[in-house]
Order: structure tokens, then C-alpha cells, then sequence
């Protein structure tokens, strides 16, 4: 394979196999491929959710789409499990397979930058609402230079959830969509969306109906069928392509070599529709 630049998000489902994961990273670096790895943590949040009994909530939006309620205690949760259990975990993982990873959360060195959603429309007991209390955001910029100077040494940079607002908020962001963010900036060849499931499937509940090639409207709602984690996958996918990442694959996180295997095509590969102009 040639040397070039991939994304790995790791998802937070707890079926992916994180192990096989970090072990595949470290073949592919070794083998010269520059990686950016990329975590989630919902398994993990679910548990110290409970643990410390913190109540969790999902918003849904009108076209479907499924995301965590963040207020001030989950958001403590939220950054407690993904940089105090999950990440040292995946860095103890890669320093078993000989990789030297520096993790990183969007507030170090304020990698990711996002601005604060003030208004939110949500689906509430079949109503449409306007939510004004969640502390999640969308993304605005990546700092890609911290990232490339990571990547020069040779080290391997692990990043996750929260970013930072310019005036200082601590924010949730979507871990999918910070992959994708981090994808463009840096201009990889590829984004590779590792899940629970063997890719992106027309009937959530068949895996035999999974889609080699899926391809996504440029703008609107993702596809009715996809739903939860798997719809906001689809929209990180086209932000990706939007953003000049030539590949992007939805892959299954439980196989041995998720990360080669995604590279050779097993899985989803995501395209964008092509819209036909009119005369």
C-alpha cells in the first residue's frame, strides 16, 4: 500500500473491538501509512451515566436524527469517560503494539473549535420543540497544524470529544463529525467509520443488507432507513466529501484487521449523488 494519510474513527459502541483496532493501526504505521485516530465512548458514558446516576437523553430531530442531551452533568460524564477511561485505554492498547500516541481531547491546545447550538428543534412526545439548554455544538474549525506537528514526529495523535467555543464554553460535539472535520483539514486520503455493524445497511436489523456502495444526497436528511449512530454517520460521511476526502468508508469494528480490511473495500463506501443539472 502507499504511504498515505487515513482517519480511523473507533466507534463507542461496545461491540467494536478496540484491540484489533489498535493492533491494525500499528501494522498500517509500520507500514508507512500516517494515521489520525479518532474515539468515541457511548458504551462507556452509558455506564458511568448509571454508575453515577446521571440521568441521559437523546434529542431526536425532525428528519430522524438521534443525539445525545448534554447539560452540565452530562457534559462531566461525557469528558470524564472519554478522556479519563476510554482514551488511556486505547493508549495503553497502542503502546502494547510498539505505537507512541500523545491523546488529545478538542480542548488541548483548543484543537477543535466549535460555537454553541442556542436553538435546537427537537421531537418531543410526537411535538416539535425548540431546546435552548443543551451545551452541544457544531464544529467550526480544526487546528491541523497541531495535528501535522504530531504526525511529523512520528507520533500518533488519539483525539475525541469536547471542543471549545471561542470565548472559552465547553462543548459535546459528534465524535463521526469530528473525524470527518479532521479528515478535510488535513486533506486524507481517506475516512474510515468503524461501527458495530458490518457496514451501512438498507434494513438496520439484516445484516445481509448490507450496501457496498451507498450513495447520499449532497444536502437534506440522510435516507429514512438509516437511522440512530448510522444516520449521523452518513452526514459526517458527506461533510467529508464535501470537504475533499476522496474516500470514505463505513466499516465493520468487530472483524480482525478492521482498519486493512475497510482499505481493501469491505464495508460501506459512501459517495456523494450526483445531481443532474438541468438544460
Amino acid at each position: 500500500m502507499r504511504h498515505s494519510l487515513v482517519v480511523v474513527k473507533c466507534g463507542g459502541n461496545a461491540d467494536v473491538d478496540a484491540e484489533a483496532v489498535c493492533r491494525d493501526v500499528a501494522d498500517l504505521i509500520r507500514s508507512g501509512v500516517e494515521i489520525v485516530l479518532v474515539h468515541g465512548g457511548s458504551a462507556e458514558i452509558e455506564r458511568l451515566a448509571e454508575q453515577l446516576d446521571v440521568p441521559q437523553r437523546t434529542h431526536t430531530s425532525p428528519d430522524g436524527v438521534s443525539t445525545r442531551r448534554t447539560d452540565e452533568r452530562t457534559l462531566e460524564v461525557l469528558t470524564l469517560a472519554l478522556a479519563g477511561s476510554v482514551k488511556p485505554k486505547l493508549l495503553q492498547t497502542l503502546a502494547r503494539f510498539g505505537v507512541r500516541a500523545v491523546g488529545m481531547t478538542g480542548l488541548d491546545g483548543q484543537l477543535l473549535r466549535a460555537r454553541r447550538k442556542r436553538a435546537q428543534r427537537a421531537v418531543v412526545d410526537g411535538r416539535t420543540v425548540i431546546v435552548r439548554d443543551n451545551l452541544s455544538g457544531a464544529l467550526e474549525s480544526v487546528d491541523e497544524t497541531l495535528l501535522r506537528d504530531l504526525l511529523d514526529r512520528h507520533l500518533l495523535p488519539v483525539v475525541s470529544p469536547p471542543a471549545i467555543t471561542e470565548d472559552g464554553e465547553v462543548l459535546n460535539v459528534d465524535a463521526d463529525r469530528v473525524a470527518a472535520a479532521i479528515a478535510a483539514a488535513l486533506n486524507a486520503d481517506v475516512l474510515v467509520l468503524l461501527t458495530g455493524a458490518p457496514g451501512v445497511q438498507s434494513d438496520p436489523d439484516d445484516d445481509s443488507t448490507v450496501l457496498p456502495l451507498c450513495e447520499i444526497a449532497p444536502e437534506g436528511s440522510p435516507a429514512s432507513w438509516a437511522r440512530g449512530g448510522m444516520a449521523m454517520k452518513l452526514i459526517a460521511a458527506r461533510e467529508a466529501l464535501h470537504g475533499g476526502v476522496a474516500h470514505v468508508m463505513v466499516a465493520d469494528g468487530r472483524a480482525a484487521q478492521p482498519v486493512r480490511r475497510a482499505l481493501t473495500s469491505w464495508g460501506t463506501r459512501v459517495v456523494l449523488r450526483q445531481v443532474a443539472r438541468a438544460a
